[in-house]
């Protein structure tokens, strides 16, 4: 069983302004399909805040991080610029596809600016911030994730 933690990136829901559903939708999703979830948070738009509880994640060992939140076009949008300082390598396929079969639903997924990488054990994940959007993107990788997770671990040939 592989680790997860689900960190909703929102100024708004940090502050309590609404209620954060993306997060709890992801997680859920996560635990249907094995995850032990280790952590759920919910964290301003501010790089340091998010390349600080990306690093945390990634050094207690989490298999699986995915952020939801903060991959458009608005000027607080940050969250692929502070993936990308902490990532050691990208894994641009995941984002790509989740691109490609998100575009089939809407044209906007066009507008998506997630990225996807590695550091040491752990896959880092951008996910759109609205729930159906984050469910979506998230359920089209998800089949093919545990090989990918496997490889990072050591765990085939």
């Amino acid at each position: 069983m592989y680790k997860a933690s689900v960190i909703t990136v929102s100024d708004r829901a940090f502050s309590g302004i609404y209620e954060d559903k993306s997060g709890p939708a992801v997680t859920e999703l996560l635990k249907n399909q094995g995850f032990e979830i280790v952590s759920v948070l919910i964290i301003p738009d501010e790089k340091n805040e998010i390349k600080k509880a990306l690093l945390a994640q990634c050094e207690q060992g989490v298999h699986l991080i995915v952020t939801t939140g903060g991959t458009g076009f608005a000027p607080r949008d940050i969250t692929p610029e502070a993936t990308k300082e902490i990532i050691e390598r990208e894994a641009p396929g995941i984002v790509e596809y989740m691109r490609q079969k998100s575009m089939e639903i809407t044209p906007r997924g066009i507008l998506s600016r997630g990225i996807a990488g590695l550091r040491n054990n752990s896959l880092i994940i951008n996910l759109p911030g609205s729930p159906k959007g984050a469910v979506e993107n998230l359920s089209f990788i998800l089949p093919h994730l545990t090989h990918g997770l496997d490889m990072l671990n050591g765990k085939t040939e």
